[in-house]
């Protein structure tokens, strides 16, 4: 991974809805690459992409942006945190780079952003041209995910006191439990997500970004719907190892997808793309090659 440091010196900003929003793009894009969205999850960063960054950068002009509540952006206590207000972001993000069209890469809390963006797509009220869309491990059906017990108790009415009692040992502790056996976080890797989670004050809304899980519910028809009724080419990539929504997820997506294109990592957890970039990356670059994005 790109040590946090430098990765933070080439963080840029700009304001949606009066809130600084931090994010990653070239100075000066390649006209001859396409763009790749890259949408992160919870409760990490979008840092969890530079392990993948330097080589998917050779192919695509790379924009990513911290979402709301994450990350090195703006972390307001006093709002509800939602998926679509999230989408709007990646909407705002490409309006500000002036890109009309891209690819996505998404994972966990990024795959259902996903959704609500490639159900914009297919209802044509999307503001750039959807090209491709790329999962990795997370909730794509709210019957299928597997709520960690910490998710839990952050959407009952102790959740206003998760963060306060969290620890950088517990985050270590719950991220053990969810990466595959042979591929856990370096403890550099869990220093960084917990300066980042504290970043800005961001523990007072830990269990406001939880939201998403009873969200995923409500918005089931639309978001699932979205995926079955998909007019461009999607994949998953997924660890089967993940006890969230690792084979059991691959399994289900296979089923209820038509042609279900996807990609099963056995041994690796909830965070491929830390765990094992240069397996993600082949699968990447493998679909990209078939859709001629990349040179073979």
């Amino acid at each position: 991974m790109i040590a946090l440091e430098e990765w933070r010196k080439a963080a840029r900003d700009f304001y949606c809805a009066g809130n600084r929003i931090a994010y990653w793009a070239p100075d000066r894009p390649d006209a001859q690459k396409p763009w790749l969205l890259l949408i992160h999850g919870f409760p990490t960063s979008s840092w969890d992409w530079s392990a993948l960054w330097l080589e998917l950068e050779k192919h695509f002009n790379l924009a990513a942006l911290d979402m709301l509540g994450f990350g090195l952006s703006d972390k307001p206590a006093n709002i509800r945190y939602s998926i679509l207000d999230q989408a709007d972001l990646q909407e705002a993000l490409l309006e500000h780079l002036g890109v009309s069209e891209a690819h996505l890469l998404v994972h966990d809390y990024g795959n259902t952003v996903g959704q609500e963006l490639l159900a914009r797509q297919n209802d044509r009220s999307l503001s750039f041209a959807l090209k491709s869309l790329v999962f990795l491990n997370g909730g794509l059906f709210p019957e299928q995910h597997r709520a960690r017990p910490i998710q839990k108790l952050g959407l009952s009415p102790l959740g206003p006191f998760i963060g306060m009692v969290m620890t950088r040992d517990k985050l270590r502790n719950n991220f053990d439990e969810i990466f595959g056996a042979e591929t856990k976080a370096s403890d550099e890797e869990i220093d960084g997500h917990w300066a980042l989670i504290n970043e800005n004050k961001g523990r007072r809304v830990f269990h406001k970004l939880l939201q998403y899980i009873p969200e995923r519910q409500v918005m089931r028809s639309r978001w699932v719907g979205a995926l079955k009724e998909a007019t461009i080419p999607l994949r998953l990539i997924d660890g089967g190892a993940d006890p969230v929504s690792g084979k059991h997820l691959y399994d289900y997506y296979r089923e209820q997808i038509p042609n279900a294109d996807a990609v099963l990592l056995e041994d690796i957890g909830h965070y491929p793309q830390t765990e094992a970039p240069d397996r993600v990356l082949s699968a990447f670059f493998d679909f990209h090659r078939k859709l001629r994005t990349v040179s073979p």
